[in-house]
C-alpha cells in the first residue's frame, strides 16, 4: 500500500460517462470509468470494434468532452478547457499515431515531421534539425525529400511515428496502429514506438482490437460495451528484449 503512495500520475478519469445522441435515441459510450494512466508506462486499451476504447482515447487526447465526470491530465482539468486551450494542451503535451497515417500528400517526410514543430512555433533551423534527428531514428534519413505516395506503408507509418514524438510529448496515443500493416512490419513499428517511449519516459496508450500487441503494454486495460471489464497487469520484459525494441530503432 505504501508504494501507491508514490505513484506520479499522468491523467486520471474520474467516474467518466459518454452519450451520444441520435435522434430521439441515446448511445452510452463509456459508463462511469475511473483509471488512472502514471508516467512512463506502456497501456493497452484491448476491446472489439465498437467497444468504446477509440471514445475513451479521444476524451483523453481532448478531441471529446465527457457528458458527465472529470479528466485530469497533469493536475490540469482538461473537461474544463475550451476549444482553444485544448488546440494549445494538445501541441504541447501529446503525440498521435494513427492506423490511417494522417500524413499530408503535398508535403515531404520531412515537411510532415515538421509541422508540430511549425504550431509551437520553434524557430526553422531548430525545428529542421529535430525532425531531421526523428527520421534519422526511425530510418528514414534518406527518404525525407519523399512524399507519401514515394513511400511504402511501413515507411509513411516511420514518418507519422517521427512525427508523433518529434515534440517531446508527455504522452503518445496509437489508435490502431499497425492495422494496415503486415506481420513483420507490425512487430519493426511495435518495436519502434515502444522502444522511443521507454527510452524517453513517455506514457504511451496503443488503443488495439489486436490481442498480440498487448505484450507489448505494462498494463492491459479490456473494454467491453463501454466498460471496464478488466485491468490485467503484464510480466516484466526482461533486459534482452528492451534491447531488441530499441536495436529496431536504429535501423
Amino acid at each position: 500500500m505504501r508504494e501507491a503512495m508514490f505513484i506520479e500520475s499522468l491523467i486520471e478519469l474520474r467516474n467518466v460517462r459518454k452519450i451520444y445522441r441520435m435522434g430521439d435515441e441515446k448511445v452510452v459510450a463509456l459508463d462511469n470509468i475511473s483509471l488512472t494512466f502514471e508516467k512512463g508506462k506502456i497501456y493497452c486499451l484491448l476491446g472489439k470494434s465498437g467497444s468504446g476504447k477509440s471514445t475513451l482515447l479521444n476524451l483523453m487526447a481532448g478531441l471529446e468532452k465527457p457528458t458527465r465526470g472529470e479528466i485530469v491530465f497533469n493536475k490540469k482539468h482538461i473537461e474544463r478547457m475550451s476549444e482553444k486551450e485544448l488546440a494549445i494542451f494538445r501541441q504541447k503535451y501529446i503525440g498521435f499515431v494513427f492506423q490511417s497515417y494522417n500524413l499530408l500528400s503535398t508535403l515531404t517526410a520531412l515537411e510532415n515531421v515538421t509541422l508540430p514543430l511549425i504550431l509551437r512555433h520553434v524557430r526553422k533551423r531548430k525545428r529542421s534539425k529535430s525532425a531531421k534527428e526523428m527520421l534519422k531514428a526511425v530510418g528514414l534519413a534518406d527518404r525525407a525529400r519523399h512524399k507519401p505516395a514515394e513511400l511504402s506503408g511501413g515507411q509513411q507509418q516511420r514518418c507519422s511515428i517521427a512525427r508523433a514524438f518529434v515534440n517531446n510529448p508527455q504522452v503518445v496515443f496509437a489508435d490502431e496502429p499497425t492495422g494496415n500493416l503486415d506481420t513483420k512490419t507490425t512487430i519493426d513499428m511495435m518495436d519502434l514506438i515502444t522502444g522511443i517511449a521507454k527510452r524517453n519516459s513517455q506514457t504511451l496508450v496503443i488503443v488495439t482490437h489486436n490481442m498480440e500487441l498487448s505484450s507489448y503494454a505494462d498494463q492491459v486495460i479490456h473494454v467491453r460495451d463501454g466498460k471496464i471489464e478488466s485491468v490485467e497487469d503484464m510480466p516484466k520484459k526482461n533486459e534482452n528484449t528492451d534491447n531488441g525494441e530499441m536495436s529496431h530503432e536504429k535501423n
